[in-house]
């Protein structure tokens, strides 16, 4: 029996307007913009302001670029998948209320909580449902506004993660490209390392909670960076193995903005030159879900058809994987 290949047929993206570059974070933590660029290659990144807007929103408008892009409607999608730490509330799942928002009312929607990793985690469970034969047309989003749960007077979280979203559509293909091979992990025993304390029905939210600051990204830096840099590029090693794939055959290595040092291990344990790694994040830092899917919409007209492409993902879970995709179009 011939195996279905599931393809990205279209991306869009969103970053909101407000800039909030290293020299505001001075005068808002102990920190230098010399300190920062050091260590994580940020100088800036996107926050969004207004009262009333959420991850909801700024997925909405990735999906709304995406529809344009590609001159469907929304009706003609049949799921909606979003990938989010920062959901606009603990329930409905943001997802839904996305699809009200563009319009999407002919579909199923839910949401996958795999932080960093979780667009990775939503495209394989995405490409999985075209491959039941059920679904022709599904949408993921991966989002995130982080600034919602950072404590902008922990210098060692706030300047790292900023707020995007973007977003893609995952139909068939009959040409033998699209989503080829995944490996996706999982390790709840990292959990102590990178979450957030309370909020949850564990500890639910009270005043003490809220004072005691419990309510933001807690991060064991040194801890998760041991764990980043050996599980993304061992897995992408991995990935790249499997399929039989040597430095030349890759195009384009896309992984989570977690710090250039990070993303830097992970290209030379592929034996990848920088000029083949997607970098954004000196504009927007860490957007979590976000980033992966952002870094297609910037790069998508440099994208050919039967590019090798290389996804890589490391977040909170602990979780971690690697995708493999041969792209399916050029962009006219």
């Amino acid at each position: 029996m011939q195996k279905t290949h599931v393809a990205i047929t279209a991306v869009g993206g969103y970053v909101p307007d407000y800039i909030l570059t290293n020299q505001m974070l001075e005068t808002m933590v102990d920190t230098t913009d010399e300190w920062i660029v050091t260590r994580t290659g940020i100088k800036e990144r996107r926050i969004l302001k207004g009262e009333g807007l959420g991850s909801s929103d700024m997925g909405a408008e990735a999906v709304k670029d995406l529809l344009r892009k590609k001159k469907i409607a929304p009706n003609e999608i049949d799921c909606v998948i979003c990938a989010t730490v920062t959901p606009d509330m603990v329930f409905p799942a943001t997802a839904n209320i996305i699809a009200d928002k563009v319009g999407i009312n002919n579909a199923f929607s839910f949401d996958i909580g795999a932080a960093c990793s979780g667009f990775l985690f939503a495209l394989t469970t995405g490409a999985s449902l075209i491959e039941s034969g059920r679904y022709k047309k599904v949408i993921v989003v991966g989002v995130d506004k982080m600034s919602s749960i950072l404590d902008y007077s922990d210098r060692t979280t706030c300047i790292i993660f900023g707020d995007g979203a973007g977003a893609v559509l995952l139909e068939q293909n009959d040409e033998g490209n699209g989503i080829l091979d995944s490996l996706l992990k999982a390790d709840g025993s990292g959990r102590k390392h990178l979450h957030m304390k309370a909020g949850g029905s564990v500890k639910p939210s009270t005043i003490e909670t809220v004072l005691a600051k419990e309510h933001f990204l807690y991060q064991e830096g040194q801890a998760v960076f041991k764990f980043a840099v050996k599980g993304m590029a061992d897995i992408s090693y991995e990935l790249m193995q499997r399929n039989h794939l040597t430095a030349d055959d890759v195009a384009w290595l896309v992984s989570n903005h977690a710090n250039l040092r990070i993303i830097d291990a992970t290209a030379n344990r592929m034996g990848l030159p920088t000029e083949k790694v997607m970098i954004n994040i000196e504009k927007y830092g860490n957007t979590t879900a976000g980033t992966i899917p952002l870094c297609l919409w910037e790069w998508e007209k440099k994208l050919k058809k039967g590019d090798n492409i290389i996804l890589a993902a490391f977040g909170g879970g602990i979780t971690w994987g690697a995708t493999l995709v041969k792209w399916a179009y050029d962009t006219n």
